[in-house]
């Protein structure tokens, strides 16, 4: 197999926290003012905090505030959000993340994390998978966002496995375009109408094997 590493994306692949970003922009949007539907939040998937809330108030018109103000409300969304992944348990894990990513590695394959998340060690430690990557690259380590390659570039790095002979397990159409743009292979996690950019498109993990990693 010409795949020397495995780089996972955190959110939608390993876990599914959507839910915990939905209720804390709704609680921010509904403490402006204005609602938030679960629609919008699918647009925010791979978006930065900033540019979430950028669009989250551009959706309530809001144009009004500083950006002294803004850092501020997304410092407070931050907190609920943070408040409520630390509840999070191991049980949370999407079906078949963690046999596969251990099957990876009896392989011999270096397994990696790349997610935009800055909660991600936080995460990873309260579903007990921290010991299950050899680098985590997350939004405390990269500054720019996807589609920009940089988060998987330096997890290719991390490992020390050249970019090509990588592939990426991503939910969000701009992490399957930034691994295709750092020369990647992908494996779209979701539905193919959606992530048609990607090698291969399976529904979760647990649809995944090493035969079929092989095969790309």
């Amino acid at each position: 197999m010409n795949i020397k590493a495995c780089i996972f994306d955190l959110d939608g692949v390993i876990v599914d926290t959507a839910i915990y970003h939905y209720k804390a922009w709704k609680r921010l949007a509904n403490q402006l003012g204005f609602d938030f539907t679960e629609h919008q939040n699918e647009q925010l998937k791979g978006v930065s905090r900033m540019a979430s809330l950028d669009l989250i108030l551009g959706w309530g018109n809001i144009t009004n505030k500083t950006e002294a103000e803004k850092l501020e409300l997304a410092a407070q969304k931050n907190e609920w959000y943070t408040q409520m992944i630390g509840q999070m348990t191991p049980a949370e894990i999407l079906p078949g993340a963690r046999e596969f990513v251990q099957a990876c590695r009896d392989a011999g394959l270096k397994t990696a994390i790349g997610s935009a998340s800055k909660n991600t060690p936080t995460i990873l430690n309260k579903l007990e998978l921290t010991h299950l990557f050899d680098a985590v690259i997350d939004g405390n380590s990269v500054s720019i966002p996807k589609p920009d390659p940089e988060v998987f570039l330096k997890g290719a790095e991390a490992v020390g496995v050249a970019p090509a002979a990588c592939v990426v397990f991503e939910d969000a159409i701009a992490g399957i375009e930034a691994a295709i743009n750092g020369g990647m292979k992908t494996v779209g996690i979701g539905s193919p109408e959606t992530l048609t950019k990607a090698n291969i498109v399976v529904s979760g993990l647990d649809k995944m094997s090493l035969k079929i990693l092989a095969e790309l």
